[in-house]
């Protein structure tokens, strides 16, 4: 099968979606089949086929949130490529720019396409309007997601059932939609699979010692990932024992608003902020941790809880739909709702060091569940079925000829 993943994001770029496309690309080409990349330029205004032609990058304009950039929704220099690609399958992996190329490709060449729905659009308007207009903007974001979704696709694929429940019950959204937690290489988490020196330097870096309980959280350094819950508790913790590290991976807006809360809370010594880091460098931080937590609200999938449990790490989540299906609570780690649940729960890991090798142990267990070579296996029965599916051959001339017209009068970009 020749599938084209249509994406507005990709290595370099590190988040969940980059890393949920990475691993499904790897697993598809290990099972054969031809995987191209249709991608944003992330460094400047030119095409650019990478990697034997299989990866395409389209000049994209930056849109001051994070390292995002949108491309024009018909790049005319960019479809011929794509015909040449001659691809069975379209994997939307956005709504918006390339997303909405990948739609339009569809259409021009009868090619189904699948669609996962990574981001609770909902939970990120606030970086639009500022505050302002909250409900009006929400709807909107509600009324474009059901029309990409329902009326551009032939396929369906979301991460948890709170996504799925968002699509069924909030949207009611009559259409299959297909649960598949996005899969990991969970083998590179492996400490068997490190360099130890690598590991010893690091640790030596970061000015960690063998008395050190260090709380990790992974992930982009923005206000909707709740790290001030995190920072305020640890004041607590370290009344508890004073050897506790928060060790906070990642970058993001509020980086620097968080360096300072620490500074005034006077607790700027225990807490490490590491900035961006490298990807390959990811699991290397996860296995100098002893527990791994999180309190933010708008995952729809915590991919970084499932890195953590395959570096044996267990894990303390808020309880909520994206992570109680993957944290067997009191087995892998703990699940909590209020400050004082978490205070509790990470105390007994702290106070119990074979609590703390067990919910690690059967934490890289359960992690097996999430391999990479699954997620791709589950995927493709989605593919066959969208080419199964498909739809005839119809008003595909009429269609060509509305999208000529409308790039003549100037609505796309060349």
């Amino acid at each position: 099968m020749r599938i084209g993943i249509f994406t507005d994001t990709y290595p370099p770029f590190i988040n969940g979606v980059s890393t949920s496309i990475n691993m499904l690309e790897n697993s598809l080409r290990k099972l054969g089949h031809k995987v191209f990349i249709i991608t944003v330029n992330p460094t400047d205004m030119k095409y650019r086929l990478e990697s034997d032609g299989k990866v395409l990058r389209i000049p994209g304009i930056p849109v001051g949130i994070y390292d995002y950039r949108l491309t024009s929704f018909y790049p005319i220099k960019a479809v011929n490529m794509i015909k040449n690609m001659n691809l069975d399958i379209i994997h939307s992996q956005t709504e918006f720019g390339i997303g909405t190329f990948a739609r339009v490709i569809g259409r021009q060449f009868d090619i189904p396409i699948v669609h996962t729905y990574h981001t609770m659009w909902e939970d990120y308007t606030h970086y639009i309007t500022k505050g302002h207009f909250d409900a009006s903007s929400k709807k909107i974001v509600e009324y474009i997601t059901k029309f990409y979704c329902d009326k551009t696709i032939q396929e369906l694929i979301v991460p948890t059932k709170k996504t799925y429940d968002l699509f069924k019950e909030k949207y009611n959204y009559d259409r299959n939609v297909h649960i598949i937690p996005t899969g990991i290489e969970i083998e590179r988490f492996y400490r068997e699979n490190l360099d130890l020196n690598k590991l010893n330097k690091l640790k030596k870096d970061l000015n960690l010692n063998s008395n050190d309980i260090v709380i990790l959280f992974v992930g982009r350094i923005a206000s909707e990932k709740s790290i001030d819950f995190l920072i305020e508790n640890h004041e607590y913790l370290l009344k508890h024992n004073k050897n506790c590290k928060l060790l906070i991976v990642g970058d993001g807006p509020d980086l620097e608003e968080y360096k300072t809360m620490s500074k005034k809370m006077g607790i700027q010594d225990s807490i490490i902020f590491t900035g961006k880091v490298p990807w390959s460098d990811i699991p290397y931080y996860y296995n100098v941790s002893s527990i791994f937590v999180t309190a933010s609200h708008t995952e729809t999938q915590g991919l970084t809880v499932v890195e953590a449990m395959a570096s044996m790490i267990p894990v303390v989540a808020l309880n909520d739909e994206s992570f109680n299906t993957v944290v067997i609570d009191e087995l892998t780690g703990y699940l909590f709702n209020t400050k004082e649940e978490y205070l509790e729960k990470i105390k007994k890991i702290i106070d119990d060091k074979k609590l703390r090798e067990r919910m690690g142990s059967q934490a890289r267990i359960n992690s097996d569940a999430f391999s990479s070579n699954y997620f791709g296996q589950r995927v493709l029965k989605v593919y066959r079925l969208a080419l199964k599916d498909r739809p005839l051959k119809k008003n595909r001339r009429k269609f060509t000829s509305r999208l000529k017209n409308t790039i003549k009068r100037g609505f796309y970009g060349k």
